[in-house]
């Protein structure tokens, strides 16, 4: 099985948007206290098939933010997306975090819960069909949603792969 090749895409080329997956206050007990900062997820997306995610910590929920979104254009990732939903079931995993993406009718919308569909709606995906099973932690859930939609494939690529011709790959 061969490993899939993700394109790496450049965030001075696109106008992103962000969105704030969560955001948790952490504690470090010294020996003179407790020290209190702020860790943030960011998922940034063109809604055209372009997503990333980043990772932000800090003393402010502002800074933590804005360092999120720093790493998160560091991270973009192009994604295919069909005609608004993905173009076949794929499964993803990322730790104790499975997810499951379908593809559905157009009209349908997004079904998924909190840190896969702010990924989903940042890919630009409008109609889709969503499981999260295992760990809710959203670090994780984020990180196989991405691994789910790097994983997919759009027709013209699994005809060249195959050496058919697009006809085929719809109808058998």
């Amino acid at each position: 099985m061969s490993k899939e090749v993700v394109k790496r895409v450049k965030s001075a080329e696109i106008e992103l948007k962000d969105k704030l997956v969560g955001i948790q206050r952490v504690t470090k007990v010294t020996k003179g206290g407790r020290h209190f900062s702020f860790s943030a997820i960011v998922v940034v997306g063109n809604e055209k098939g372009v997503v990333g995610y980043g990772l932000g910590k800090a003393n402010e929920v502002t800074d933590a933010i804005t360092k999120g979104i720093d790493d998160a254009k560091k991270n973009l990732v192009k994604v295919c997306v069909l005609k608004g939903t993905v173009p076949h079931a794929q499964e993803g995993k990322f730790g104790g975090s499975r997810v499951f993406l379908k593809p559905a009718a157009h009209g349908t919308g997004v079904i998924a819960g909190g840190a896969m569909r702010a990924v989903l709606e940042s890919v630009g995906v409008t109609d889709v069909l969503a499981k999260s099973k295992g760990s809710s932690n959203p670090h994780n859930v984020v990180k196989a949603t991405l691994d789910a939609l790097a994983k997919l494939r759009d027709p013209y690529t699994i005809s060249v792969q195959r050496g058919i011709s697009l006809d085929r790959v719809f109808n058998g």
